[in-house]
């Protein structure tokens, strides 16, 4: 059999990230040839390893903040580029307020040369600690510009300033995603997100760390939806921003609850110093992203978290018996 044609490439920015590969997997999977650039500085090898050998897929290592330019010409360049986890931006503030900088600079200057239309992956944080509940995208923000997470707030916040100049005086295609709280397979232990956090703890039979009094909340997002909507957002011609997150809020001890739920594990529950300027609450108002995208997630939480779960113990059987106990996926649940 003749091997089918691929009649569109895309390039993706820190796609051997957590939710870059993921990315790269799924573009594959609908006929998309994909170069995946990544420095490594916190996306890791192993995400891609599986795509190697296929004949569609290019692994460029490279750092974003210099100028580059590509031989392929490509279609779509979806700008995941950027240290994601407070621990991580925490440790490489320099170099996390550079990708959002010079990064989108270069990203935006690969794009205009190939006439493509470029996809800006921001955040949630860019509203802060917000006094708007639930964020819609006309909200501004709540932002300390001067406080320790303000290297990543700031340079998502520079990063889509920087992408609306471009649209705006040189014609630029783009589509701005604010995405919240995404999780899923792939991501590092040592993440220091929640999901990865609890479930290692749990399964490690160690106390899970919930910061402040727990009551803080947060709206999780599956990754598969998470990249239905980016590569919606890059079907569509919405210039954006688009919230793409779940609109199901919970707080972060019942989170930690609900992991220990789902682990069997008998760990118990300490309390942590919140961190300077954490928001209080987070959860998206999502009607754009359906209006605009036809875009909502469709993966429940309790399932998200076995394959997370599954995820993690399948990378490390750290107690004999967890993959048996381990609860299986249930397919009638992925649709609300």
């Amino acid at each position: 059999m003749r091997e089918p044609v691929s009649t569109k490439t895309a390039l993706v920015t820190g796609g051997a990230g957590f939710l870059g590969s993921h990315l790269c997997d799924r573009l594959l999977e609908r006929g998309t040839r994909v170069v995946c650039l990544d420095n490594f500085a916190t996306g890791r090898a192993e995400n891609v390893e599986h795509l190697a050998g296929h004949p569609w897929f290019e692994l460029m290592e490279a750092d974003l903040t210099e100028p580059f330019t590509l031989d392929t010409p490509v279609d779509t360049v979806f700008h995941l580029a950027s240290a994601a986890s407070p621990p991580d931006y925490l440790s490489m503030p320099v170099e996390t307020l550079e990708v959002g900088s010079l990064g989108t600079r270069n990203a935006l200057a690969v794009a205009q040369e190939h006439g493509a239309r470029l996809v800006l992956a921001s955040t949630s944080e860019v509203y802060g600690d917000p006094l708007e509940h639930p964020q819609r995208e006309t909200y501004w923000g709540n932002v300390n510009p001067v406080g320790p997470r303000s290297v990543y707030d700031e340079a998502k916040r520079y990063a889509e300033s920087l992408t609306m100049a471009h649209h705006r005086a040189y014609g630029a295609d783009v589509g701005i995603a604010r995405i919240f709280n995404c999780y899923g397979p792939r991501m590092r232990p040592d993440d220091g997100r929640m999901v990865p956090t609890f479930v290692n703890q749990a399964l490690e039979g160690r106390p899970l760390t919930v910061a402040g009094d727990g009551h803080q909340t947060r709206s999780l997002c599956y990754v598969d939806d998470t990249v239905r909507g980016l590569i919606a957002l890059a079907e569509s011609d919405a210039t954006g921003p688009v919230n793409i997150g779940s609109d199901e809020e919970l707080t972060v001890k019942s989170l930690a609850l609900a992991v220990l739920n789902l682990t069997g594990a008998r760990s118990r529950i300490t309390f942590v110093d919140l961190p300077e300027d954490d928001p209080h609450y987070r959860r998206p108002d999502i009607r754009l992203a359906g209006d605009l995208l036809g875009w909502r997630p469709l993966l429940r939480l309790d399932e998200g978290l076995r394959r997370t779960i599954a995820y993690f113990l399948d990378q490390d059987v750290r107690v004999a018996g967890w993959v048996e106990r381990a609860m299986p996926v249930n397919e009638t649940d992925r649709a609300r």
